[in-house]
């Protein structure tokens, strides 16, 4: 098989053909950096870093650029609440990001544009359009003319009638009355008392929302790239507004591909921090779940799907990853115990069984991304090394002859390398096989458990149920009983 990706624009699962054999070019849009990012981040930048992965594997030198948005509405709203400056709010979230991406194992891009870096393309793009006849200047602002633009649509196939739709707080009524046009949207905003602003040949102001991203594609990548990523809440208008802007401005197509994430739920409600299920990514790590717990129960869904986040999700995932991390952390110290390579990229030396074992995760991955399948050929390879595992911890004098097969070393070999491809590494801590470890120690234990009951008493269920998955995820199982009593295992 080749990879297959499902294309939004053609509303087809597709071929994917690069633009420039063995090259892959990919723009993945960004944060703009107010906050701290949430879970629905984390579910998208985990797909894209898997595509990134699996690409590279494949033997594709990949390009990949993913934008900071460091001025918006947002950000200046953020630094007058905090009496502080749009610079100073988006260094600290931007730090905040990448400390957060790569706790989740996320490659970092090979660019980070920013937007207020990119401001000489951003005029630039919006001259071309002004001088193509596709946007026009009102009182300091400069707006995109949407009926110059005879596609526009073709990606969320809404008639114009919607484009005001999902907006996301960007247009205010007083923008409203200077266009043309009530679908038009803009380029350049003029400058407002107290705001931060920038030169430019319509008068002080900064970018629109919108054309940002198209000015830092083609600045990056070019006028044509192979794919273009982002959540499908970006679908429309913003994805819709970068073509008809970039195809405008150049006449040619502006990506090959079009890849959206489906969005996450809470307990089978939209996150939302007006329902009170809003979960940043750092609180949820800081709890003490594993970033590879959360990585592997995002993977367990297909990223075109809905991801519905509870409890008991996490939980299970928690739970598979003890399994997965014994039998990686065994792998890796039967690898350097043997002298090989202990994170492989090829099938050389594997047996028929482990060669067919790797064609099934590349044919579930070819298959527009099937995460779930591939984690089911991981776990199939997991369960002896698992087993093998279980038996040195605990104490059985042939298990450690067992772990010098050269077939155990050969399946702990391939595992490595797929894992590797799905950016599950195994945890820092000791893990079976190589330094002994009983993990949290009793008192700890006690603690959390004794935290976990405060949390419930006050009906925090949220908290108990994260601090039950954080002891799973450390190999410790609570055991509720009659009267409100809570015993433990290690497992």
């Amino acid at each position: 098989m080749t990879l297959r990706l499902t294309n939004t624009l053609t509303r087809r699962t597709e071929e994917f053909r690069p633009l420039e054999p063995g090259k892959v070019s990919i723009y993945c849009c960004g944060v703009t950096v107010y906050d701290l990012c949430h879970l629905g981040h984390a579910r998208s930048y985990i797909a894209w870093d898997v595509l990134r992965r699996y690409l590279i594997w494949s033997g594709y030198a990949v390009t990949f650029v993913q934008n900071y948005t460091d001025i918006d509405d947002k950000i200046l709203r953020r630094a007058a609440e905090e009496n502080s400056s749009m610079e100073a709010v988006s260094e600290r979230n931007i730090e905040a990001f990448m400390a957060d991406m790569a706790r989740l194992n996320i490659l970092p891009a090979d660019r980070m544009p920013r937007a207020t870096q990119s401001l000489e393309a951003i005029r630039a793009l919006i001259g071309e359009l002004e001088a193509r006849g596709a946007a026009y200047s009102a009182d300091g602002d400069v707006y995109f003319a949407v009926l110059k633009h005879a596609g526009y649509g073709k990606l969320s196939g809404r008639d114009l009638a919607e484009q005001q739709q999902n907006a996301d707080g960007r247009v205010t009524d007083a923008e409203e009355a200077r266009k043309q046009h009530p679908f038009d949207f803009a380029l350049w905003k003029g400058a407002k008392p107290g705001e931060p602003s920038f030169p430019s040949p319509w008068g002080a102001g900064r970018p629109g929302w919108h054309i940002e991203c198209s000015a830092m594609v083609r600045a990056e990548l070019g006028d044509t790239i192979d794919i273009h990523l982002g959540g499908a809440d970006l679908i429309f208008p913003h994805h819709e507004n970068e073509i008809a802007q970039s195809e405008a401005a150049t006449g040619r197509e502006l990506a090959r591909y079009w890849l959206h994430n489906g969005m996450v739920n809470v307990g089978g409600q939209k996150m939302s921090k007006s329902l009170g299920n809003f979960t940043t990514i750092r609180a949820l790590l800081d709890s003490g779940v594993s970033p590879m717990t959360l990585r592997l129960f995002v993977l367990q869904a297909h990223y075109r799907k809905p991801l519905d986040f509870t409890a008991e999700a996490l939980e299970a995932a928690a739970t598979g990853w003890k399994g997965l991390n014994a039998a990686l952390g065994l792998a890796e110290a039967i690898g350097a115990a043997s002298g090989d390579d202990p994170h492989p990229r090829d099938a050389a030396g594997l047996s028929p069984e482990l060669v067919a074992a790797r064609q099934r995760f590349a044919a579930a991955m070819d298959d527009d991304l099937n995460t779930s399948a591939a984690l089911a050929v991981l776990f199939e390879l997991v369960k002896p090394l698992r087993s093998l595992a279980n038996r040195l911890e605990r104490g059985d004098a042939a298990a450690a002859e067992a772990a010098s097969s050269p077939l155990l070393a050969s399946q702990g070999r391939l595992l490595l390398e797929l894992a590797g491809v799905l950016g599950l590494q195994p945890d820092a801590a000791p893990v079976a096989g190589t330094t002994h470890s009983n993990g949290p120690c009793d008192q700890t234990i006690q603690d959390r458990i004794e935290a976990r009951q405060t949390a419930k008493a006050s009906r925090d269920f949220a908290t108990a149920d994260h601090i039950r998955a954080e002891l799973q995820a450390q190999g410790i199982e609570l055991i509720d009983k009659p009267g409100g009593l809570t015993e433990w295992r290690r497992v």
